[in-house]
């Protein structure tokens, strides 16, 4: 829908008939059935606490080692905001697959759990100082679509904004919110959830170049053993000007071997011109 490069490993679990399913579309579905259950568990007299077993809790945490409270607090949707959650889902399910698509279906997960499980083990360190809890995953799914504005910075969205500067208004706007309220707890779940989303892709080599990012990961990189010296002769084709000559031998690669076979430059290298044929094309 938004680029033109997919991961060899994006593929569906599973098939309804003549359609796909997909990592997205079960997280979707979990979601709602949590949330259907909790309205169910809320009508019912005398159970209505039943989801308080279920929410994030340091104290509970820390003093009855209730570890599966890190996890479970992202499906735990009370009936008073089920709004904005059938919201959240929405987003969820388009910009979820657009990024499962791209980087795979093992990035994917990867990047969910350490989405919803990084937020939670920060917030259980805080409450060695300062209580606190948690419940819901808009956080969460806000740093799903970070991830997608990272990979497809220019894509427009609503009212023909780039998918970059509506992620940049939305984590001002969140900030902001719970700076007003003092929500310091809150304010640590959002930036880490925008924090592991972009460096989650940045990673992965799938979002836009930086210098400083790029500098970062040579420094830790491990140092060649020999000494490599530029080959004297005519330019490479990632030199030139013609965009498509600069990346026959990318799209070569990926037919012989798969995208999975590209390195993060070669990655980023593709991205780049691409944005170029975009540029080109308005």
């Amino acid at each position: 829908m938004f680029g033109v490069t997919t991961s060899d490993d994006y593929r569906p679990v599973a098939w309804m008939g003549r359609y796909p399913v997909d990592v997205t579309t079960m997280l979707v579905a979990l979601h709602v059935i949590c949330a259907v259950l909790a309205c169910v568990v809320t009508a019912i007299p005398g159970l209505g606490g039943t989801l308080n077993y279920f929410i994030f809790d340091s104290a509970r945490i820390w003093s009855g080692l209730q570890l599966w409270r890190l996890g479970t607090y992202a499906f735990v949707h009370f009936p008073s905001g089920l709004l904005w959650f059938a919201i959240e889902m929405y987003l969820l399910f388009v910009f979820g697959r657009e990024v499962e698509r791209f980087i795979g279906r093992r990035g994917y997960i990867a990047l969910y759990t350490i989405l919803l499980i990084a937020p939670a083990v920060l917030l259980a360190v805080w409450g060695l100082w300062q209580p606190s809890r948690l419940a819901g995953s808009p956080a969460l799914h806000f740093g799903i679509f970070v991830a997608f504005a990272t990979i497809y910075p220019r894509a427009e969205l609503f009212l023909r904004i780039m998918a970059k500067w509506i992620a940049l208004i939305l984590a001002a706007v969140y900030t902001l919110q719970l700076l007003a309220y003092h929500a310091w707890s809150d304010l640590v779940v959002v930036w880490t959830s925008i924090g592991g989303a972009f460096l989650f892709i940045e990673w992965s080599g799938a979002g836009p170049e930086l210098a400083w990012w790029d500098a970062l990961k040579t420094r830790f990189a491990p140092r060649p053993k020999f000494r490599v010296l530029p080959k004297t002769g005519p330019p490479r084709p990632a030199d030139s000007d013609d965009v498509y000559t600069s990346i026959d031998p990318i799209l070569d690669k990926i037919s012989k071997f798969g995208i999975g076979s590209l390195t993060a430059s070669e990655r980023r290298q593709l991205n780049r011109e691409r944005e170029r044929l975009l540029k080109n094309s308005e």
